[in-house]
C-alpha cells in the first residue's frame, strides 16, 4: 500500500517467551496499519545448571529490527516502545553493568521457595499485601532464590530492571521500573500501586533495588547517539504497557466495561478490567491476581497454561521427525480426531517444565485414569478441548468474584488465529467469542505511543482507532450441551 512520505510510524518491540518481533504501526487517515519488520526466535540457553535468556542476543535482534525499520521508514519513525513477558529481570551494579544473564522463569531454582516465603509471611497475609496469584516464578520468589544461591550478586546489585526496562535502558541509557511489569512480581501493593514495603522487608530484600515506579505513556528518552547512528533512527523511547498482557488488554476492541478478555499465547490470561483491586478472601480462595493496567486500572485475571503444551509437543514431534510440522497440519488432525476421548488439566504441575511433552501428557492421563491419546491429532484435540473447558470454569469463577454478569468474551493475541480453539471456547462457554486482533499486544503498545505523541488525545480515542483498524471474527456456540456434559469429568481432574 502506498503511503504519504510524511505518514508517522511508531515501532512496537514485542517480545514473547518464544519469539520477538519489531512491528511498525503506520498511522494513516483510514486507521492504524501494522507491518512486521523483523521476527526472531527467543530461545533460552542452559549455562551449567541454570536456564537463562539470551538477552544480549535478543538485544542484537532488536537492533537489527530497528535498523531495518530505519532503512524502510527513515525519519518518519516517531517513537518506539518495548513490551515483554512478565516477572523476569536483570540486576545492574552501580556502574550500570548487567550482573549475569537474566534467568528464565521456568528454571528450577525456585523449587521450594514459596514454602520459605510463607514461613516468613503467611500466604493470606502475602496475598493481602500484593493481590497476586501465587506462581512459583513470581519475581519475589526468584529474588529469594537469588539470595539463597547468589547472595553476592544480590548484594552487589544497585537496581533491578524487568526485561522491558532493561532493554529500554540499553536503548536510551535511562533506567526506569514501569508499573505494569512491576505489578507481575508480587512486590507491588495492588490497592495503592506502590511498592509493598512490608513484603520486601520481611523477605529480606534490599530496598535499594526498588525506585520510583514509572507509568505507561511516559517518554523515557531519545535513543543513545550510538544506537541512533547504528539504526538510522532519531526516535524516542516511550514506556508502554511493559507487560505484554497489559498492552494486549489495552487493545481489546470493546466498548463494554464488563467485557472479558483472554490474552492467548504461551500463557492464557483470562480476566476483566476493574477500576480498583479486588483483594479479599474470595479472590484468595479462587487464586485470582491483580495486575496493573495502562490507565491506572487493574487487570483482575487468572493465569493459566496456554499454548505451551502444544508448542512443546510440536517441538518434540519435529525433533523426532527431523523436519518442520505446520500448525495447519496439526489443527486439521485435531479436527478429524474423535471428540472427548481424553482430557487433562493443562495446569498440572508435571506439565510446567520443558521436556518430552507428549510423553508427559500420556503419564498425566494414565495417572488420572484417562485414556492415553494414541495419535498426534488426539493429543492436539485433547489439549484444545481441555483449554476450552478450563476457560469455562475460570469464567464461572470470575462471575462469582465480580458479583455480576459478564459481557462479551474477547480472545486477543497469537492464539486468536487458532479457529478450532476459538470455536471450542465458544462451545464450552456457550456464548459468542470475538477473536482478534491477532497483534493486540503490538497495537496496544503503539496506542500508548500515539497518546504520548499527541496523535491520539487519550486512551479512549486510541482504542476507538484500534476498533476501526482491525477485523475480528465471531464464533457462535455449536452443540454446547455436549460440552456441558464434560464439565463434571473435567472438574474431577483438577
Amino acid at each position: 500500500m502506498e503511503t504519504n512520505e510524511k505518514t508517522p510510524v511508531y515501532l512496537a518491540v514485542d517480545l514473547g517467551a518464544g519469539s520477538g518481533r519489531v512491528i511498525a504501526g503506520i498511522l494513516e487517515p483510514e486507521g492504524l496499519r501494522l507491518e512486521e519488520v523483523h521476527r526472531f526466535a527467543n530461545e533460552g540457553v542452559k549455562l551449567v545448571d541454570t536456564w537463562h535468556w539470551n538477552t544480549t542476543g535478543l538485544y542484537a535482534d532488536i537492533l537489527k529490527g530497528l535498523t531495518l525499520a530505519g532503512d524502510r521508514y527513515g525519519d518518519r519513525v516517531r517513537s518506539l516502545g518495548v513490551d515483554t513477558w512478565g516477572v523476569d529481570y536483570g540486576l545492574l551494579d552501580s556502574a550500570g553493568s548487567l550482573l549475569g544473564l537474566p534467568v528464565q522463569y521456568r528454571d528450577g531454582r525456585t523449587d521450594g521457595i514459596m514454602d520459605e516465603a510463607f514461613a516468613k509471611m503467611p500466604s493470606k497475609d502475602l496475598y493481602a499485601a500484593t493481590g497476586n496469584q501465587f506462581m512459583f516464578y513470581n519475581t519475589l520468589f526468584q529474588l529469594m532464590a537469588e539470595s539463597r544461591r547468589n547472595p553476592g550478586r544480590l548484594a552487589a546489585a544497585d537496581t533491578l530492571l524487568w526485561m522491558p526496562d532493561l532493554l529500554g535502558y540499553w536503548l536510551t541509557g535511562k533506567a526506569c521500573q514501569e508499573s505494569t511489569i512491576a505489578s507481575t512480581g508480587q512486590l507491588v501493593d495492588a490497592r495503592t500501586g506502590e511498592w509493598a514495603w512490608d513484603v520486601i522487608d520481611r523477605m529480606g530484600l534490599p530496598r535499594t533495588l526498588f525506585g520510583p515506579l514509572t507509568r505507561p505513556g511516559t517518554v523515557l528518552g531519545d535513543l543513545l547517539p550510538e544506537v541512533a547512528e547504528a539504526t538510522g533512527l532519531k526516535a524516542r523511547v516511550v514506556t508502554v504497557g511493559g507487560h505484554d498482557t497489559a498492552s494486549a488488554v489495552a487493545a481489546v476492541p470493546s466498548t463494554d466495561g464488563n467485557s472479558v478478555y483472554l490474552s492467548s499465547g504461551t500463557w492464557s490470561l483470562l480476566g476483566v478490567l476493574t477500576p480498583s483491586a479486588v483483594v479479599n478472601e474470595n479472590s484468595f480462595d479462587l487464586a485470582f491476581t491483580n495486575e496493573g493496567g495502562v490507565a491506572g486500572d487493574i487487570r483482575l485475571l487468572k493465569i493459566l497454561c496456554g499454548l505451551w503444551l502444544i508448542q512443546e509437543c510440536k517441538r518434540e514431534w519435529e525433533a523426532k521427525a527431523g523436519g518442520e510440522l505446520s500448525w495447519e497440519t496439526l489443527i486439521a488432525e485435531a479436527e478429524a480426531a474423535e471428540p472427548f476421548v481424553s482430557l487433562v488439566d493443562p495446569d498440572h504441575a508435571d506439565l510446567v517444565a520443558p521436556g518430552d511433552m507428549p510423553a508427559r501428557l500420556g503419564a498425566v492421563c494414565r495417572a488420572a485414569g484417562e485414556p492415553v491419546p494414541a495419535t498426534r491429532g488426539a493429543v492436539t484435540r485433547m489439549i484444545f478441548e481441555s483449554l476450552a473447558l478450563k476457560y469455562r470454569l475460570v469464567f464461572e469463577k470470575l462471575e462469582t468474584l465480580t458479583g455480576h454478569g459478564l459481557g462479551a468474551f474477547h480472545i486477543v493475541g497469537g492464539g486468536s488465529r487458532n479457529a478450532l480453539l476459538n470455536q471450542f471456547a465458544a462451545n464450552a462457554l456457550n456464548r459468542d467469542v470475538v477473536a482478534g486482533p491477532v497483534e493486540a499486544t503490538a497495537a496496544g503498545n503503539i496506542l500508548l505511543q500515539l497518546v504520548a505523541d499527541g496523535a491520539a488525545p487519550d486512551l479512549n480515542a486510541g482504542r476507538d482507532l484500534i476498533r476501526r483498524s482491525f477485523d475480528v471474527q465471531t464464533f457462535s456456540p455449536q452443540n454446547p450441551d455436549a460440552w456441558a456434559a464434560q464439565l463434571p469429568r473435567f472438574r474431577a481432574l483438577l
